[in-house]
């Protein structure tokens, strides 16, 4: 049986409380998990590591994203899981606690909080080994999924160390010849070739004539094929590839065009997310000693900047696709650890009735309303009410499987997931 229960999930900073409903998950499973079916496995060592991150994707975003899939009494993948907590999201970043997808991820990865920008290092610039290089220590397959560009933050932050998230380039550099990433997948081939190379995708294209090659340390895919990937550019090239080190870059830039509603906005990746992580997993999984995957869906993130609510909708649609190939690898295989969090909220969103009036009493818009969008199996709608174009100080939660999972219940640090996560891995 569905169990709902209202419970307060906060705005941007100073903002009003709002209240909404999150689904299958009650308010009392955070802190005694009441969703906690009791054969859950959480014991023993996490052989596979699986964490998906859906990029600004906050409670009210998991909650719109369920109407709009499931409907008022259904259930998406990434909730139907035995247990979760809320997660503080803040940054050390000395001019706004409020992070960006850089340092959030650094948290996640590494253990330690640090400022706005910062990949894999500490707040004086100093490296700290990531997860995914301690599974690489351990023997495991590593790989990194994303539909933003595969060197952008969140990826970054789990295999690479620089002290400015722009240094794209440097990342890739850093993926082949340090970090040794398995299986990337995603956009941003613009940063793996130099400038007048235009790569497997044409510069300029009319989509976004911005967009062309700019990498800055040579011919990054031509070194990748020389240290043994196999390069792919497009989804059948993907569904034929079967080395173990694969490189994939599907666009120039990410795998959408992110604006406003109706300006060109676009969420149509080449490859889809829920294929390049099926995809990873094949490969990864043929490892005897085990794999981490990390697999990021960025449109949620950027489609709340531009206040799109369609877009963010498709794309968490997508994400939670990916999360079900995840989940269904986990149940047959029972030693993989599951977590699906979110690095920050994006958008200040609010869930609204359709006919929700102006609350300020001066008739002034202070919000950017996007709807009414239709109610999965219903003949309701709902509004979705932007708050903001940026992102946000609210905690986000997190639900997780397999062994270790029982650790991430209550209320933490992001730090504390990188914790977790190692020391599932390391259980004897």
């Amino acid at each position: 049986m569905v169990q709902t229960k209202r419970w307060l999930t906060g705005l941007a900073l100073g903002a009003a409380l709002t209240i909404t409903t999150y689904g299958a998950i009650t308010a009392s499973a955070f802190f005694n998990n009441e969703h906690s079916p009791q054969s859950s496995s959480t014991q023993g060592k996490a052989k596979n590591v699986i964490v998906f991150v859906g990029d600004g994707m906050g409670a009210a975003h998991r909650d719109a994203i369920r109407l709009a899939t499931k409907g008022v009494n259904g259930e998406l993948e990434m909730d139907d899981m035995p247990y979760s907590g809320i997660v503080h999201t803040n940054s050390a970043d000395k001019k706004s606690f409020i992070t960006d997808s850089a340092a959030a991820a650094t948290a996640i990865a590494t253990g330690v909080k640090s400022y706005n920008g910062a990949i894999g290092v500490d707040v004086n610039g100093k490296p700290v080994q990531t997860i995914l290089e301690q599974a690489k220590e351990a023997g495991k397959s590593t790989g990194l999924v994303t539909t933003s560009q595969v060197t952008d933050a969140t990826p970054a932050a789990f295999a690479a160390h620089v002290a400015n998230r722009s240094s794209q380039s440097d990342i890739a550099k850093q993926y082949l010849e340090n970090s040794k990433v398995d299986v990337i997948l995603g956009g941003g081939e613009d940063y793996w070739y130099p400038s007048e190379n235009p790569g497997e995708h044409p510069d300029h294209p009319s989509e976004d004539p911005s967009e062309a090659s700019k990498g800055t340390q040579g011919n990054l895919v031509e070194k990748a094929k020389q240290l043994g990937y196999t390069y792919v550019s497009n989804a059948d090239e993907l569904r034929q590839a079967h080395s173990n080190k694969l490189l994939g870059l599907f666009a120039n830039e990410e795998m959408f065009q992110q604006r406003p509603e109706g300006e060109g906005d676009v969420y149509n990746p080449v490859a889809s997310l829920p294929e390049m992580t099926k995809k990873a997993i094949d490969i990864l999984s043929k490892n005897k000693k085990g794999f981490f995957l990390l697999v990021e869906e960025e449109a949620i993130d950027e489609m709340s900047h531009e206040n799109n609510a369609s877009l963010m909708l498709k794309a968490g649609q997508q994400f939670d696709k990916a999360v079900a190939i995840g989940k269904e690898y986990a149940k047959k295989h029972p030693d993989t650890l599951v977590i699906v969090l979110a690095d920050h909220e994006c958008g200040g969103l609010a869930i609204e009735t359709a006919n929700d009036t102006d609350e300020s009493g001066d008739g002034k818009t202070l919000s950017s309303e996007d709807g009414p969008l239709p109610v999965a199996h219903s003949e309701q709608t709902f509004t979705i009410d932007w708050t903001t174009t940026g992102h946000t100080g609210v905690d986000v939660p997190l639900t997780a499987m397999g062994p270790g999972a029982d650790k991430l219940t209550g209320v933490y640090e992001n730090t504390h997931i990188h914790d977790v996560i190692v020391q599932a891995m390391r259980r004897k």
